[in-house]
């Protein structure tokens, strides 16, 4: 099984290597960026690369920013939780133990939410394991710049360490925030983050004219941010995780009585990457009956697979069990969801994410100011 998965070419960045040469960087180490005084990483919410270069038209500044080939590979699953833990942690899921949107508390029947669960489902801080790039350089001023709503919350806490947070709503306002702390603070770190585009596509698609008018604001806010910056201000644009559009005729309804769901006894992950926790002896009985009707479309893989193959990175045993017992990820333009829940606004999402696509899984690494 592990022939039909997607191939990692060959010097490709990761989204794990991005921070730590971006504050190598600011000591004038970094292999991958120039020297810089002080830096910002602009993170795109949902902004992948092969989604940019299909509007290219409408990013005329992102896009002469950098070639095909600036880009990098984001962490698997393809998913906010995971990925921006990815990033300020410099290690993978595995690693971390954010493997995904929704997982499995072991040895229980609670399926938590990776994003939002220490609020919603109160998950300890130390359910994320590792220690935080910032957190390793306490001398180094650090700052936040994001929506207000982020503020003091729990997944913040655990991926942004005790970095300075400054709120703002207003996406224009927030990249000349940015650009004032960096030049401010000689030697900074500054994290800007954009979840815009990500909130239509997920409510509209990415293919959409909402989508490309976000997009087109995202693009201005660059250029604004660049032109903001002082000379010596390194600045990179990335991305957590790029975007499919999936309308209703392509979901995957998993209902009562169907054979996708005998033997399951909890579902997490997402809609195009599932985690499935099986009954106690049924894992492989699960296995067998997903590979047979879905291998068509997704990819189906049992736990020990995908750690075999690499795709949650190194995973550390206390991580191990979080991993469903067998991955759904879905290759074609499809999204699973279990119908025989009360609750079906996730099904009006359109815009989709998480499995091991190029579209999903390819973001942007521009490098700007300083960098460029």
């Amino acid at each position: 099984m592990f022939l039909s998965l997607p191939a990692e070419p060959a010097g490709a960045r990761s989204l794990t290597g991005v921070v730590p040469q971006v504050l190598a960087a600011l000591d004038g180490r970094s292999e991958w960026f120039a020297p810089a005084s002080s830096a910002i990483v602009f993170v795109i919410d949902g902004l992948g690369a092969l989604n940019l270069a299909a509007r290219a038209g409408h990013a005329r500044f992102l896009t002469k920013s950098g070639t095909k080939k600036d880009t990098a590979r984001t962490v698997f699953p393809s998913t906010t939780a995971a990925a921006l833990t990815s990033l300020m942690t410099g290690m993978s899921p595995g690693e971390h133990g954010i493997v995904g949107y929704r997982a499995r508390i072991p040895g229980t029947d609670q399926v938590v939410n990776q994003l939002r669960g220490w609020e919603t489902d109160n998950l300890p801080q130390s359910w994320q394991r590792a220690e935080t790039l910032l957190e390793a350089q306490p001398r180094r001023q650090s700052f936040v710049v994001s929506k207000r709503e982020y503020e003091g919350t729990g997944f913040t806490a655990a991926t942004m360490g005790a970095a300075e947070f400054v709120g703002e709503n207003d996406p224009d306002a927030r990249v000349r925030i940015a650009a004032e702390l960096a030049a401010k603070h000689p030697g900074s770190f500054t994290y800007l983050y954009a979840p815009d585009l990500d909130a239509i596509g997920h409510r509209r698609g990415w293919e959409s004219d909402e989508w490309i008018a976000g997009l087109e604001r995202i693009d201005a806010a660059t250029r604004t941010l660049v032109e903001a910056c002082a000379t010596d201000t390194g600045v990179i644009v990335t991305a957590d995780h790029g975007m499919v559009d999936v309308p209703r005729h392509r979901h995957v309804l998993l209902s009562e009585g169907d054979a996708l769901v005998e033997g399951v006894r909890l579902l997490g992950g997402e809609p195009r990457m599932l985690h499935l926790y099986a009954e106690e002896g049924d894992a492989e009985r699960v296995l067998t009956t997903w590979r047979r009707q879905e291998s068509s479309r997704s990819w189906v893989l049992s736990r020990d697979e995908a750690i075999a193959a690499g795709l949650f990175g190194a995973v550390d045993p206390e991580v191990r069990e979080r991993i469903g017992d067998v991955l759904v990820a879905a290759r074609s333009a499809i999204a699973y969801y279990d119908d025989r829940l009360a609750d079906k606004a996730p099904q009006k999402m359109i815009g989709q994410h998480g499995s091991l696509t190029p579209v999903e899984r390819v973001v942007p690494l521009l490098k700007l100011g300083a960098f460029a």
